[in-house]
């Protein structure tokens, strides 16, 4: 998968403004567990929002461990939420559809 544009990102903030945080960053920060949850998730939805209860201050780490184990690109971080979109190779199941990049 290609890094997501400036544009694309800006495009998949926009989306994901409705959306309501499915996944909740715990005490427990980034288990198994988690990270399959994430993945099934992106796996239905391709774009999710993941909310951060613990380790505000220290959550980039944690956000570049989820994107890695996930195979998911961020779109941006609002607060203590961020955003993850992984691309659904499977056109039937695709609900998303990027802006192309410009040349």
């Amino acid at each position: 998968m290609q890094t997501l544009t400036s544009a694309q990102r800006k495009f998949l903030r926009a989306q994901a403004h409705h959306l309501e945080p499915i996944v909740l960053i715990g005490k427990q920060g980034v288990t198994d567990m988690v990270v399959r949850t994430v993945s099934d998730a992106l796996e239905a939805r391709e774009l999710i929002k993941v909310k951060f209860n613990e380790f505000k201050d220290g959550k980039q780490p944690l956000i570049d461990e989820i994107e890695q184990r996930t195979g998911s690109q961020v779109a941006g971080v609002v607060g203590h939420v961020a955003i993850f979109y992984r691309w659904q190779p499977d056109d039937e199941k695709r609900k998303i559809e990027l802006p192309k990049p410009r040349k």
